[in-house]
């Protein structure tokens, strides 16, 4: 077995049993790196510290990585301007924080008669996002509603 220390430089080829018994002394774990190598290549070191280390590593890797969450915008067919003009504020906000958008649409009653009044909503969203956002789920029905899911470019 090819053995290395905790620091890196090259022991030589040992024997298991001198191996052992040198990782004993010095107080060290003996860790096979690479089985396949000819000879085997092992390394002493303190496994109980290389684990936490990585571990600390994991959990530094989980803390950056951004969580994309699907916000959710409620719209009527008949939306007023300013109203409109309010969602799109949140919807760009959504956007800039690196979230996706679900735009529900919501009908009551004989609206549903005029459902091309929230293809109209929903495109108009759609052309005025155009820039800054691409389309996942195109324009659809589901029940008395119709959705959207737009993520940022």
């Amino acid at each position: 077995m090819l053995v290395i220390d905790d620091d890196g430089e090259k022991r030589g080829v040992l024997s298991r049993y001198d191996a052992l018994q040198l990782a004993q002394t010095e107080g060290l774990d003996l860790v096979e790196v690479a089985p396949q190598a000819s000879p085997p290549v092992v390394k002493l070191m303190d496994y109980g510290k290389f684990k936490y280390q990585e571990q600390k590593k994991a959990a530094e890797a989980r803390k950056k990585q951004k969580v994309i969450e699907v916000k959710e915008i409620k719209m009527r067919p008949a939306i007023d301007d300013h109203d409109y003009d309010t969602k799109m504020k949140a919807i760009k906000r959504f956007f800039e924080e690196g979230d996706k958008v679900k735009i529900t649409l919501r009908f009551k009653g004989r609206e549903m008669q005029h459902s091309q009044l929230g293809m109209e909503v929903l495109q108009k969203v759609k052309k005025d996002l155009e820039p800054i956002s691409k389309i996942e789920l195109e324009p659809r029905f589901e029940g008395r509603q119709m959705i959207m899911i737009m993520a940022p470019r």
